[in-house]
């Protein structure tokens, strides 16, 4: 018989590197996931609340240039002074506006770009404020003089460099988009082949288990093959010892048995023999004669000669009876449908069985009533014993006894059934299909 190695070896190869390849790509998801979460949350989301702040402070210049136009239309009949409490609103939010844009501004930005918008900021209102000053010291034309040719010259600049700062955050953010899409295509191609490694290496994993375990199915076929055969010469080679033990109980200690109690007898009809030799003689007799019975009795326990004599239902009529009177359980006998001569080989199983249900009976159930039938089929013989004890246990099949039903069973081709009668109590049921009769016939 061939051996085979375990595959417990290759299966915790396999299993290493599948945790192995799980490890890795899930390493590698996660530094690209927080790559991502960096890109979102360092460049888009930064870039975006840039964005919103520049508008805000493009806005605020707008609103200066507006007033400045206001300042210079000669159709008010106000002094330039009157608009400084709505440049002063206006260069609050502004302020605020700055410091919060600097906060937040793209870490891309560089510090000369921060430090120009800072520096412009504070020149434009220096130059305001001179404004102002000149306006409050009667200096009108002065004071839309340095508006015309100074404050409104520096209010486009800082448009202008606010309107680039966006552009730049645009592209920035487009940039980003761009870089976030090759992260998710990444992400989607490694999921992808991770999924079909993974299907490839369960595809041949299960290819080895079913091939592994095709083997072993086929030694265990042959085993069971083998174990079969053994059954059937072990119990063949049982029934023969058990024939020969039977004859020669029978025939040679059966005989020495009768010709000392016909002995005995005549020796107790001797005109000599006094009242006392013959009681005694009388009483070996009956010990002798009572031997002389349990040596038939166990003759017939090992090889039940009447089956060969008048078959399985003769010998069978003769045992029920005799495990009656031997047991003190009722035995209630009930056969149906046409009977019909049996292969020996099945009568011989179908006797085994009986008996040692019967047996299983006196031994386990506590029961005082047992009912025994056959059926005559069509198609199979079925022999059923049933009792009304305690019942099988959970596993009704470990019992050596019905250990040796099942293989009588499968050694006539028959199926033996055990199970819990619906009013409590043990059923065993054989049935010998007609095929294995004609098979042994």
């Amino acid at each position: 018989m061939s051996t085979y190695r375990s595959p417990t070896f290759r299966l915790l190869a396999g299993l290493s590197v599948t945790l192995t390849a799980v490890a890795l790509y899930s390493g590698y998801t996660i530094a690209q996931l927080r790559g991502l979460e960096r890109l979102q949350t360092g460049i888009v989301d930064r870039n975006r609340a840039d964005s919103l702040l520049l508008l805000r402070i493009q806005n605020d210049l707008n609103s200066l240039g507006l007033t400045m136009r206001d300042m210079l239309d000669g159709s008010e009949p106000y002094r330039i002074t009157a608009w400084r409490g709505q440049t002063r609103r206006i260069r609050t939010d502004l302020e605020d506006g700055l410091a919060r844009e600097a906060a937040v501004s793209p870490l891309g930005r560089t510090s000369e770009q921060r430090t120009y918008l800072t520096d412009s900021m504070r020149q434009f209102w220096d130059a305001l404020d001179r404004v102002f000053a000149l306006s409050q010291n009667g200096q009108e034309a002065e004071a839309c003089n340095l508006i015309r040719l100074s404050l409104q010259a520096r209010q486009q600049a800082l448009s202008t460099t606010v309107s680039r700062l966006l552009v730049q955050n645009n592209e920035s953010e487009q940039q980003a988009a761009a870089r976030i899409r090759q992260v998710y295509a990444g992400v989607t191609n490694n999921v992808y082949l991770f999924l079909a490694a993974m299907l490839v290496l369960i595809l041949l994993t299960s290819v080895y288990l079913v091939h592994y375990n095709r083997r072993i199915f086929d030694e265990v076929a042959v085993l069971s093959a083998r174990r079969s055969e053994l059954a059937q010469q072990l119990i063949s080679l049982q029934e023969n010892s058990f024939a020969s033990i039977s004859r020669d109980l029978h025939d040679d200690f059966g005989q020495i048995l009768t010709a000392v109690g016909a002995m005995l007898q005549r020796a107790g009809r001797h005109p000599s023999a006094s009242d006392t030799l013959r009681t005694d003689l009388r009483e070996v007799q009956e010990i002798v004669q009572a031997t002389l019975d349990k040596v038939r009795m166990l003759s017939h326990a090992l090889h039940p000669v009447v089956l060969d004599e008048i078959g399985f239902e003769g010998a069978l009529e003769q045992y029920l009876p005799v495990f009656e009177r031997q047991t003190g359980i009722e035995v209630r006998y009930r056969k149906t449908g046409e009977a019909r001569e049996l292969d020996h080989a099945v009568s011989i199983h179908l006797y085994r069985v009986l008996q040692e249900a019967l047996n299983n009976i006196v031994r386990h159930s506590h029961a005082r009533v047992a009912e025994v039938r056959i059926h005559y089929l069509p198609e199979a013989v079925v022999l059923e014993v049933e009792d009304q004890g305690i019942g099988f246990s959970n596993d009704p099949a470990s019992g050596m006894g019905l250990v040796s039903m099942r293989e009588r069973a499968s050694l006539v081709s028959g199926r033996l059934e055990l199970e819990n009668g619906a009013s409590g109590g043990a059923r065993v049921r054989l049935t010998v299909p007609v095929a294995a009769q004609d098979v042994h016939a």
